[in-house]
């Protein structure tokens, strides 16, 4: 790994991005939903830098990987509940957080085909 930190990594910047994002729509929902999408949809995106950076704490390309890996299951996660909050609320602007994830899970797909080519 070549930055010195996580915090160097673009997908790990993206993804702060993105919970900013999900929190900014999150606080548009209303109160019934506090314990359910709204947690759930804060919980997945605050996981993808989370993973990222704990991953690359690990210090081994195949601990990086598997947390890559989560992390990338966490985006998925996180695409499902925007479609869904997009369905039943669509007076709620997600495009901002959509266009994130869509480039988190980009930069995440080809990061973990380059650290697997490594093998």
């Amino acid at each position: 790994m070549y930055a010195k930190s996580y915090k160097e990594l673009i997908v790990w910047q993206k993804s702060i991005q993105l919970v900013k994002a999900v929190y900014t729509i999150t606080a548009q929902m209303p109160k019934s939903e506090l314990y359910g999408l709204v947690s759930q949809m804060c919980r997945a995106a605050v996981s993808i830098p989370s993973n990222i950076a704990e991953g690359y704490k690990r210090k081994s390309r195949l601990e990086f990987l598997q947390f890559l890996s989560i992390a990338e299951g966490s985006a998925a996660e996180l695409e499902t509940q925007l479609i869904i909050s997009k369905e039943l609320y669509p007076q709620i602007e997600c495009y901002i957080a959509e266009q994130l994830l869509e480039e988190v899970q980009k930069i995440l797909v080809i990061f973990i085909r380059k650290l697997n080519a490594k093998r």
